[in-house]
């Protein structure tokens, strides 16, 4: 099934259940007013809403609406944490390579990950705000997942039962503002401003065999200002698969249900797939070229994000969004 959020009942939106073309969405209230609280109690939610679903496949289902993406927020308007990994090491030896730095062993065993913005997210057709182009404005297109309630200490096979919801990230990152901050050793802040979620969020199984190892077997497609800029295989080169990422975070504490966790940049070795991030991409001319081209994204930039299947069809639905000023700066 596929849920989303509309903009409307407060801060943490109204659950719907979303028909699999995108077209058609039924409220979701009589079972969990937001996707949050479904979340929550997900063993006796997840039936029911289920049920919705087929009832709206089927006509059976009262109060179906035509789905406007407008007025969808973020499937998760906020969400009680957000952890980021960097799961796809050819986009993290690239980088230290164009800075003359090797991959430490550890990257190959033991998931890099931060704590990102979680507080609030901007919906799929919400302008992406920015004080200033001179910080650097990038987008990094990646996969999350959803977890429900995940105990202190799971293993990776006890984490993958916790994975209940997938579906995209626009990490919004502010690149130039990043080395001074690493520089003091103490993590990102201010250069990671709001991210962006898909439309909609889907179960495992509504991607049928696109969900193989934990991972999505799917090609993460890029456009910026209407011009293709990446279409890299989510499936492949992704060092730690999701169940590993969440039971990486899970560690030294609990997970609450709700929480999101990112892939980091969708990247592979064969950079003629294109890239997630200008910062990737940036690289890849500097090891060819000896110095970046392209530069970062500018105001009135616009950034499209989406997951195709094998026919065509939009999965999650597209993040769309044009870089703005923000107002009063």
């Amino acid at each position: 099934m596929k849920l989303g959020s509309l903009k409307e009942g407060g801060r943490d939106g109204t659950l719907v259940v979303v028909s699999r073309d995108l077209a058609r969405a039924v409220r979701a209230t009589g079972i969990a007013p937001t996707l949050q609280r479904a979340l929550e109690d997900w063993e006796n939610a997840a039936p029911r809403l289920n049920a919705l679903s087929d009832a709206l496949h089927d006509g059976s289902a009262d109060g179906v609406f035509d789905l406007d993406m407008h007025a969808l927020a973020a499937p998760l308007p906020r969400a009680y944490e957000f952890v980021d990994g960097s799961a796809y090491l050819p986009h993290v030896a690239r980088v230290r390579r164009a800075r003359g730095a090797e991959v430490p062993d550890s990257f190959y065993t033991d998931p890099l990950m931060y704590q990102a913005v979680s507080a609030g997210f901007y919906g799929p057709r919400d302008p992406v705000k920015v004080a200033s182009e001179d910080y650097g404005i990038d987008l990094e297109a990646e996969i999350v997942i959803v977890t429900d309630d995940v105990p202190m200490g799971a293993t990776a096979a006890q984490a993958a039962a916790h994975i209940q919801l997938v579906g995209l990230v626009n990490d919004v990152s502010l690149r130039n503002l990043i080395p001074a901050e690493l520089a003091k050793g103490f993590g990102f802040l201010q250069s990671k401003p709001r991210s962006a979620l898909s439309p909609v969020f889907v179960t495992p199984d509504e991607l049928g065999e696109a969900w193989q190892g934990n991972k999505l077997h799917l090609p993460l497609l890029t456009h910026v200002n209407g011009k293709w800029f990446g279409a890299p295989e989510a499936g492949v080169d992704m060092q730690f698969d999701f169940a590993q990422l969440v039971a990486h975070a899970a560690k030294t504490r609990p997970l609450s249900a709700g929480t999101i966790v990112g892939s980091g940049t969708v990247a592979n070795e064969d950079t003629a797939l294109g890239a997630s991030c200008f910062a990737e991409q940036r690289t890849v001319e500097t090891l060819r070229d000896g110095k970046p081209s392209t530069p970062f994204m500018g105001f009135g930039d616009v950034v499209r994000i989406e997951v195709l299947d094998r026919d065509g069809n939009s999965i999650f639905g597209a993040i769309e969004q044009r870089i703005e000023p923000q107002s009063g700066v």
